[in-house]
């Protein structure tokens, strides 16, 4: 019995046969659901359409029943969608223990922003479906997204795996062409958003497939691969069934990982809130690794407030309750305390030392600060906190932080800027003081300033106050041939600034 589709013995053979190579490649082309996707360069299987069709027809001449099968059509399939399947992953690496409210997004670059780091808009992406409808126009997609939405919600089902699929037919494939993935974690996450620009450097053609290359950039400065890389290049090629690809890292072969905000934390405290010259203040430094891996390469900056003596054997370390070597190095007042050891997963290091207060206390505030820096052992990524700040109330005990300033202003007969027996003091000379402050010698050519804030201090003769008299020369000090005084105020001291003058002569007119 003739097959109903098959044509009429009485038809021409050759408009049959024309007729048959139609119906036969229309019919593999729809029950293909074969679409070229992408994947990772190690694959090479060559994705072809092939069909055999088996027909049988009669001879009207012989009346002889001819049976055969068709040459097999083979047509290489041209790639349709590129496949950028990743999976976001926390900071070191290994899947988060939750995913919920993340979502992943894919951006346009802004086109009035010359760097390409700033967001445009959503991604328009061709819709998709799984499984795939016959007939529909609308090709398959790929899990966790099947429908192609952007931006995508994660699931802890997926384990944060992630797809979005790039139609080259809309332009969205083409050298120079640049996406900024996002990764947005919920409100309060301990997570900063991710931003990554992926920008196609060049696209060959390789048989039925071609090879992309793309550049991934981190827009933020962190990470975007295990081992700690801010931005690297990688080469994909497309291939012709997703579904039978796993494929593990995003488009062109990515993969964001999230870090946390706050890795590392740094305490401080001290033993007493109030001290006075002479007493000694104990420290405590407090490091706890906040992140989920391990962290090495520990350095401390402690800053010590004006007047705070540090004790060198008075160091101490200890992670989790086993004491650990620090070394310590000074510039001044600012510390550095290194440790070699390993800060374990929600491990601890408390950092001990003692500092004495000396007379120059009660010239700073007190307020001593120090932050934390180090490294995660397995992307090797940078961490930091601080600065954080404790404030010890210094007293001045029976030290106190004004120095007093006693002077004269005298007729220097000997020229040499000391006053001895028959060297009177001349009264009303008026001295300026760098504060501003206005000084007048009593009858004696004494002056008194008194409560004057320690450092250098300077005072100046006005020549104005005292006419009749002109500036003294020195003869053996040549900065004393002015009338301004520089004088060094130690806390609690007593200086001297005194001014030698001489009587002016006029002749007597003729």
């Amino acid at each position: 019995m003739r097959p109903p589709h098959l044509p009429s013995p009485n038809r021409p053979f050759s408009r049959w046969a024309r007729t048959l190579t139609s119906a036969l490649i229309l019919s593999s082309l729809l029950s293909s659901s074969a679409v070229t996707w992408a994947q990772t360069a190690e694959e090479d299987t060559r994705d072809l359409l092939k069909n055999t069709a088996s027909y049988s027809y009669t001879n009207p001449n012989t009346n002889t029943l001819i049976e055969s099968y068709t040459n097999p059509i083979a047509n290489v399939l041209n790639p349709s969608l590129l496949d950028p399947r990743g999976r976001v992953l926390g900071c070191g690496g290994a899947p988060l223990d939750d995913y919920t409210g993340f979502t992943v997004g894919l951006y346009n670059p802004d086109p009035t922003d010359p760097t390409q780091s700033e967001l445009g808009g959503l991604v328009a992406l061709t819709r998709t479906e799984v499984p795939d409808i016959a007939n529909n126009s609308i090709p398959l997609g790929i899990n966790p997204n099947g429908s192609n939405t952007n931006p995508f919600q994660l699931s802890n089902e997926d384990q944060g795996t992630y797809s979005f699929l790039l139609d080259p037919n809309r332009g969205q494939l083409g050298v120079g062409q640049s996406y900024i993935l996002v990764v947005t974690p919920p409100t309060a996450s301990i997570y900063n958003q991710r931003r990554v620009r992926l920008t196609i450097t060049s696209i060959t053609p390789a048989g039925n497939r071609n090879l992309v290359t793309y550049t991934a950039t981190s827009l933020d400065g962190l990470p975007i691969a295990a081992e700690g890389a801010t931005t690297f290049e990688e080469t994909v090629t497309t291939i012709g069934d997703a579904e039978r690809i796993s494929l593990q890292l995003l488009a062109l072969n990515f993969s964001s990982t999230l870090c946390q905000i706050n890795q590392i934390q740094i305490s401080k405290s001290g033993d007493r809130a109030n001290a006075a010259p002479g007493d000694s203040v104990i420290y405590r430094l407090t490091l706890r690794n906040l992140s989920d891996g391990a962290l090495d390469n520990i350095t401390v900056q402690d800053i010590l407030p004006t007047g705070f003596r540090l004790l060198p054997n008075s160091v101490r370390g200890a992670l989790n309750d086993t004491e650990i070597p620090i070394t310590v190095e000074r510039n001044g007042l600012n510390l550095s305390l290194r440790t070699d050891a390993v800060i374990p997963f929600e491990g601890a290091i408390n950092i001990v030392y003692a500092a004495q207060l000396t007379p120059d206390a009660i010239r700073g505030d007190g307020r001593n600060s120090a932050s934390v820096r180090g490294f995660r052992v397995d992307n090797d990524l940078g961490v930091r906190d601080g600065p954080v700040v404790h404030r010890v109330r210094v007293n001045p005990g029976i030290l106190t932080d004004c120095g007093n300033i006693l002077g004269r202003v005298f007729v220097d007969k000997n020229f040499d800027g000391e006053q001895q027996p028959g060297e009177p003091g001349v009264p009303n000379a008026v001295i300026w003081m760098d504060d501003g402050n206005r000084i007048t010698t009593d009858e004696n050519g004494l002056f008194h300033v008194k409560c004057v804030l320690p450092g250098p201090r300077t005072g100046a003769l006005d020549l104005t106050t005292l006419p009749g008299y002109t500036l003294a020369p020195n003869l053996h000090f040549i900065e004393r041939n002015s009338p301004s005084r520089l004088v060094k105020l130690s806390p609690g001291s007593t200086v001297r600034m005194n001014f030698g003058v001489t009587p002016t002569f006029q002749e007597e007119a003729k």
